[in-house]
Formats: structure tokens, sequence, C-alpha cells
């Protein structure tokens, strides 16, 4: 017996079920992909970034949104919630509740167990694809390290990896950069982890 094949949803039908869901759901490739709950040290991380972005980005125009804002990728179809998102042009937006950003600045993704081979790979393609995103940046949930993307006026992206302490990460479209420390301050990376001897 062979297993069915997954149902493919169109884009409007993605809409229609994500604006009557209490849960978020990414979009991709047709398939429509339920977002599980993170566990304490992940949204920690999510938190401190996102702290240290709106000190940065203030009274410079920018708009730094948490993992409710939706994403749209139009040219390669991906619907997707961040886990913080900033914005310094005039935002867009396409069609749909809740309304996707189309032109994010800035990226960041925290790593999981279960997304962290996506996120450095196939999603990153996917984020390659928007013309005005000019930084990516990914936070790993295994140990103190940010990797930072930037995309050059040749079009490539060049990579910088940040692990010591004392490091800065510097992104350039803010004028500025946060410490590593600061990001992890405070954070158990295993904190919220089954305890097998419970």
């Amino acid at each position: 017996m062979t297993a069915p094949s997954p149902k493919i949803f169109t884009e409007a039908e993605y809409l229609a079920l994500e604006a009557a869901s209490q849960t978020k759901h990414e979009f991709v490739g047709g398939a429509i992909v339920g977002m599980a709950g993170a566990n304490p040290a992940h949204n920690a991380l999510a938190m401190n970034v996102g702290a240290a972005l709106v000190a940065l980005t203030r009274g410079k125009g920018c708009l730094v949104l948490s993992s409710d804002q939706r994403v749209h990728v139009p040219s390669t179809g991906l619907y997707t919630y961040p886990d913080v998102t900033v914005a310094c042009e005039e935002r867009r937006y396409g069609e749909g509740k809740p309304p996707s950003l189309l032109n994010p600045t800035l990226l960041i993704e925290v790593t999981s167990e279960s997304s962290e081979d996506y996120d450095r790979g196939t999603k990153f393609l996917h984020y390659q694809a928007i013309a005005a995103l000019r930084e990516y940046v990914i936070v790993s949930h295994r140990e103190r390290r940010i990797d930072h993307y930037r995309r050059l006026d040749t079009g490539q992206w060049l990579a910088t990896a940040y692990v010591a302490d004392g490091a800065q990460v510097e992104l350039p479209i803010l004028d500025g950069s946060i410490r590593l420390l600061e990001v992890y301050a405070e954070i158990d990376l295993t904190e919220g982890m089954n305890d097998s001897r419970r």
C-alpha cells in the first residue's frame, strides 16, 4: 500500500484557514505546516534579541516586530513567522489577516532542534529572494553563537560568526551592534528540556 499524497493547498486557501486559526502556520510549496510552541530558552533568546534591537533602532525610523508578524516572500510563495523582524523602509503589506509584511530589512531566527537545518538552509534561500532584506541573523540554541549574514552590493552574502563573550554583533544596516552577552544574558540553554530523572 502506498501512503496517500499530502493535500496541496492554494495560497487563497491558506490565507483563509490562517485568518480563522487560533494558532500560527507556515505555508510553503502548497503545504500548511503548524508551528509548535518553543521552549523557554528559545523564547527568552528571541525576547533578548528583540529588546536589544528596540534600543538600537530607537529614533531611526525602524519597527521591531515579534514572532506574531507574518512575512511573505511572493517570488517563492513562502509565508512564515520569523522570531524577530525589523522593517526600516516604508512598510508594505500583502493581503490576508493578519497582514503579511513584504519588505523586511532584517530577519532574526532563533534555532531549535527541529528548525536549525531549515533556518540555515532552505529558509535562508527563501529569505534571499526578498529584495529589501539586507541582513539575516541566526541565534543558536545549542551554544552562545550568533551567525550574521549581510547582503553585499554584488548580491552575495557575507557570513560572520560571533562566539566570543565580548563579541559585538555588527548590524551595518542599523548603524550599530548588539552584544552577544546581552542576547544570552540570564539564559540557561537547557531550561525547559525534559529531565529523564523525573
